[in-house]
């Protein structure tokens, strides 16, 4: 079983190194690929005020933020909803940044920090499948067909829903259960299949598909290629396959 957290974040602005905090986190579970309805979401309260340029992008403003808890009063929730499975993200480096730049504020408790190297940034995987694209988020929304009509501002549960949809169609296609991915596309039984079907049967003689008068066609069409013909070493003195 495959569990992944496809993740995003909001944050007060665009620089964890300068000062900038999380606002929002939003994470939905994967198993083998395909969403299971289990989440975390919780907003945060960044101890500075909300720069104009995300609250365009965000809507979340300083009076809305300031009766939530800390980042040191979820971060036990959080970690133990992602445990160690990996994480999803597009842009990687951005939310990861902020996350790391959060644990590196809680001293001593602080948990190991997260390596970029451990992380799925399918901002990589757009630009590795659709090169020369825009690969923003919203961009792939539109390639794949996904439905962002509810997004009318970014949010982090809502996009890492999104992403999920997307992540999944960069990978090749929409899974439809928990199980193992089998292609749309009719195939035959396998091997395994026949012999679950039929247990009790042994080996079977094929039999043959001519005609006599086919048959008789065929022993006259080979005996015009001689004694050496390498057909005579995969047939039969009737001239059948064995």
């Amino acid at each position: 079983m495959l569990r992944e957290i496809v993740l995003d974040t909001e944050t007060t602005g665009t620089d964890a190194k300068n000062g900038d905090r999380l606002i929002e986190i939003g994470c939905v579970e994967l198993i083998n690929h395909v969403q299971t309805g289990a989440s975390f979401h919780k907003y945060v309260n960044p101890t500075r005020p909300v720069s104009q340029g995300a609250f365009a992008v965000h809507g979340l403003s300083d009076a809305f933020l300031a009766d939530k808890p800390l980042f040191a009063d979820i971060v036990d929730e959080f970690r133990a909803f992602c445990r160690d499975s990996p994480l999803v993200i597009h842009n990687a480096p951005f939310d990861v940044g902020f996350l790391n730049m959060e644990y590196a504020r809680l001293g001593a408790a602080a948990p190991p920090p997260i390596d970029l190297a451990d992380v799925i940034d399918t901002l990589q995987l757009a630009r590795r499948k659709h090169t020369g694209a825009a690969n923003n988020l919203d961009a792939l929304c539109s390639r794949y067909g996904i439905d962002t009509t509810r997004r009318t501002k970014h949010g982090a549960l809502l996009d890492a829903q999104i992403l999920a949809e997307v992540y999944v169609e960069l990978l090749g296609g929409k899974q439809t259960s928990l199980g193992l991915a089998v292609a749309e596309t009719d195939r035959g039984p396998t091997l395994d299949e026949i012999a679950a079907a039929s247990p009790s049967a042994g080996p079977r003689t094929l039999r043959h598909r001519l005609t006599p008068d086919e048959a008789a066609r065929h022993a006259a069409f080979l005996a015009t290629l001689g004694p050496q013909a390498v057909w005579r070493d995969y047939v039969g003195e009737d001239g059948s396959t064995g």
